[in-house]
């Protein structure tokens, strides 16, 4: 299951400022997705590792797809604030 990290069109962050927020402060802890996510950060840093031990970064500016089912271990570097929809 691959996560997708793209930079976002003017048009895309404004659909996506729209959406829920979510806030975390730096810490690390287990994720599983039941359904697909779609995020884009407006600030903080993380790194994600998958339960097959791929790890992907991104931060402040990032638009990031995470798959349904997706199994994981957030690590949040730098406190992160992002807005989110579930499809």
């Amino acid at each position: 299951m691959k996560i997708k990290v793209e930079k976002p069109t003017a048009e895309q962050i404004a659909e996506m400022k729209k959406c829920a927020t979510w806030s975390k402060e730096e810490s690390v802890f287990d994720w599983e997705y039941d359904m697909e996510e779609t995020c884009y950060l407006v600030d903080g840093e993380v790194r994600v590792t998958t339960d097959d031990g791929v790890v992907v970064a991104f931060g402040k500016g990032d638009m990031v797809t995470f798959p349904k089912g997706l199994k994981c271990v957030w690590d949040v570097r730098k406190p992160v604030h992002k807005h989110y929809r579930f499809d």
